[in-house]
């Protein structure tokens, strides 16, 4: 009995709560509904940001009964969230923009605009991108046709995308710097990589990657030709391949400057290098943060052919290198990626071992000159200041082109003892060469060495030559190695790197008055007769145009007046100085002051007295 009436009341519990949470339930409804009746309709500009679906299921009925919601942004940020009918639900796409309309917290409807979401849009756009690079490689050769898929597939798997829409056609040819812009800057708007010239050519770098023959499938091409018969169709293929890659940047490339002037010896070339992008403030402070590496030793290494980089280290994956052999050593044939000259090849050691200038060196020389006749060779002396930006790895830079100082004559010929069949004279150049010639390159390689021990140990105190001081050698040569028709050349420029007080860089140095133009080393390529100045005179020349133009006080602006002594010398020289003709006579005078540089770096010098001090080095041999 206490247990009917127990459970009679419980009963009557359970009933009054269900009714007081009808009530409230019911209360809320008629409250929301009144609310959003009262509630003004409004239309706003939003955007689909998240779909939300699930099952209700009924505590009493058991019946499931599914719900949708949707998530929109409203241009000022804000969020707003409607229950909605699933009919509406699936009409719905994460990044549809379109104007939205409700009551209160009523969906009402919303109508996407006529053209596609941002989402959709960049989407398109990076199949759009994607599709004309795929075609670049494929025009180019870098891809085959049997490939477009799989290369597709690469790139779209770069940018974490796996949503293709094939364009109806691609337009060519197709403009390689303005597709991989695009790219970029839809890496960039995904946050794959900061805005950056660092690391958009790191990224760019990659992507050229996807299009590229493996270096087993490039080797296999260059030196399964014919190399006795195609030796030019060898390298001809390669250079256009590392153009084709990026990995030479044509599009920077075209942007240097370049002109030639007439000196005394011959047309010197001069260009202002302006390939090598300048880095941004954040590039350089990641730089500085990034731990310095050993992988790759340095940019000369075999080791960096497919590198991905880092901020502090260029990306190479779409490097590739020739395996050749050298003085029976392995060694590695490769363009370098800023292209001073044509075709200017570095053959480099697959060893890190640093550079040395003997015997060895000049068979090295002859070694590549026999497998590409068509080629110049030459190499950084082996000492400081005098020497190249990169001792630590032995290494040659070449190339398909005729420097000034090839073309230059033998102005005095001499007959050197024991090597009689030889052909030497002393070359009419500002530094001092001595240049051999010889139908068999045996015979340059055993002179060149009597040439190289003599000078090593060479003190001619008259002349203030030294061959050391307080232990440190200061001798050395620059050698460059060629073949004219069936003869072998080889021009040994005399070099030596000893300071003073007076010139603290260098005697054989660009001196401190010509610094405003030059004041890097001389290089085996300005010994050549190639000038390779810094960006810097890029803009400092147009303000020079302005301030001579304008007779304005050069001095008075912090960035040229450097150059204000130079330009009050030289301008008396031009009684008529227009807007025509001031370009010209800038890159004039900039050649002038670039062959008093080679003078400097002469340790004879082109007069009376310095040609009787060559001759004196010349008769101890």
């Amino acid at each position: 009995m206490k247990y009917l009436e127990w459970r009679n009341r419980m009963a009557f519990i359970i009933c009054i709560a269900a009714l007081i949470i009808m009530m409230f339930v019911f209360t809320k409804m008629l409250l929301s509904f009144s609310n959003n009746s009262s509630a003004a309709v409004e239309s706003v500009d939003a955007t689909v940001v998240e779909k939300k679906q699930g099952i209700y299921t009924h505590m009493q009925s058991e019946a499931h009964v599914p719900w949708f919601r949707v998530v929109f942004e409203m241009t000022d940020g804000s969020l707003m969230e409607f229950q909605m009918q699933q009919g509406d639900f699936r009409e719905l796409e994460k990044g549809d923009r379109g104007m939205l309309t409700y009551q209160g917290n009523r969906y009402i409807c919303y109508q996407k605009y006529k053209f596609k979401s941002e989402a959709q849009e960049g989407r398109k756009m990076l199949s759009e991108s994607i599709a004309k690079l795929v075609q670049y490689g494929i025009t180019t050769g870098l891809t085959p046709e049997c490939e477009r898929n799989y290369t597709t597939n690469l790139l779209l798997d770069v940018f974490h995308e796996d949503d293709y829409e094939k364009p109806d056609n691609i337009e060519e040819p197709v403009n390689l710097e303005e597709t991989l812009d695009e790219l970029l800057d839809e890496a960039v708007k995904r946050g794959l990589i900061e805005d950056s010239i660092v690391y958009r050519d790191l990224f760019d770098t990659r992507l050229m990657n996807c299009l590229m023959p493996r270096p087993g499938q490039v080797t296999k091409r260059i030196l399964g030709t014919n190399m006795q018969k195609a030796r030019k169709k060898a390298t001809d293929y390669f250079y256009k391949l590392s153009q084709d890659s990026n990995y030479i940047r044509r599009y920077r490339v075209e942007k240097d400057q370049k002109w030639k002037v007439d000196s005394p010896y011959g047309e010197i070339d001069i260009t202002i290098n302006l390939s090598k992008p300048e880095k941004d403030p954040k590039a350089i402070a990641a730089a500085r943060n990034v731990k310095s590496g050993s992988y790759p030793k340095c940019l000369l290494c075999p080791e960096n052919e497919g590198y991905a980089g880092r901020v502090n280290h260029p990306a190479r994956q779409n490097h590739r290198i020739i395996p050749i052999t050298i003085n029976d050593t392995p060694w590695g044939f490769q363009y370098s990626p800023y292209v001073y000259y044509n075709e200017h090849c570095i053959v480099f050691n697959c060893q890190h071992t640093p550079m040395k200038i003997e015997r060895n060196a000049f068979i090295k020389l002859f070694d590549f000159v026999k497998l590409f006749p068509h080629y110049f060779l030459g190499s950084n002396a082996d000492l400081p200041i005098v020497g190249g930006s990169i001792l630590s790895h032995d290494h040659f830079q070449g190339g398909h082109y005729t420097f000034a100082m090839a073309k230059a004559p033998i102005e005095q010929h001499v007959v050197l003892p024991g090597f009689e069949d030889v052909e030497a004279g002393i070359v009419k150049w500002p530094l001092s060469v001595l240049r051999i010639r010889h139908k068999d390159f045996n015979r340059l390689v055993d002179l060149a060495t009597h040439v190289l021990e003599v000078w090593r140990g060479y003190t001619d105190e008259k002349a203030f030559i030294y061959a050391e001081t307080n232990g440190e050698p200061h001798n050395t040569i620059t050698p460059i190695a060629r073949k004219v028709g069936d003869t072998y050349e080889l021009d040994l420029t005399l070099r030596n790197n000893i300071t003073t007080e007076e010139h603290p860089l260098g005697v054989y140095h660009p001196h401190a008055e010509y610094h405003h133009i030059k004041k890097e080393n001389i290089g085996l390529i300005e010994v050549m007769g190639l000038a390779v100045l810094p960006a810097r005179l890029k803009g400092e020349m147009e303000l020079l145009e302005e301030y001579i133009l304008e007779g304005k006080d050069i001095s008075s602006n912090e960035q040229i007046e450097k150059h204000a002594e130079w330009v009050k010398k030289f301008l008396p020289k031009y009684p008529e100085i227009t807007k025509e003709n001031i370009h010209g006579i800038l890159q004039k005078e900039i050649g002038i002051v670039f062959t008093h540089v080679l003078e400097d770096a002469g340790v004879y010098k082109c007069t009376t007295e310095g040609r009787e001090a060559f001759m004196r080095f010349l008769e101890t041999l």
